[in-house]
């Protein structure tokens, strides 16, 4: 089981701004900054979605966020899509997963695919 996933940056007001919003939709919020070089994500107090600054970041990283259900996984793409994220893969099925695959992909203003997605079934 992980405990918390940290990402490079390369610049920290940026993403955080990005992070912020893009991840609200999901009960995500940010819990802990140190001003200019880390911020950590979460719920219920604990933070298990770090972001840091770094000299260059690494692109490459694909990180998802289970939602409960799919109106969830729609407003976490209009809110990464408005916080400037760019499109990856609007909300839909991805049947080629499984058959209640439902997701939404964006990248984050690093290149990092950031992806909400729901496995519960329809009906």
């Amino acid at each position: 089981m992980l405990d918390h996933v940290t990402i490079g940056v390369s610049d920290i007001e940026r993403s955080k701004t990005f992070y912020d919003r893009a991840l609200r939709p999901l009960g995500i919020e940010r819990l802990h900054a140190d001003g200019e070089t880390f911020a950590g994500y979460g719920a219920d107090r604990k933070a298990f979605f770090w972001i840091g600054l770094r000299k260059s970041s690494q692109t490459g990283v694909h990180i998802a966020f289970a939602t409960r259900d799919r109106d969830t996984v729609d407003a976490f793409y209009a809110a990464a899509i408005a916080a400037g994220g760019k499109d990856n893969g609007p909300p839909g099925p991805r049947p080629h997963y499984h058959r209640n695959y439902y997701g939404a992909f964006v990248l984050d203003p690093d290149g990092h695919n950031i992806e909400a997605v729901c496995h519960v079934p329809v009906g």
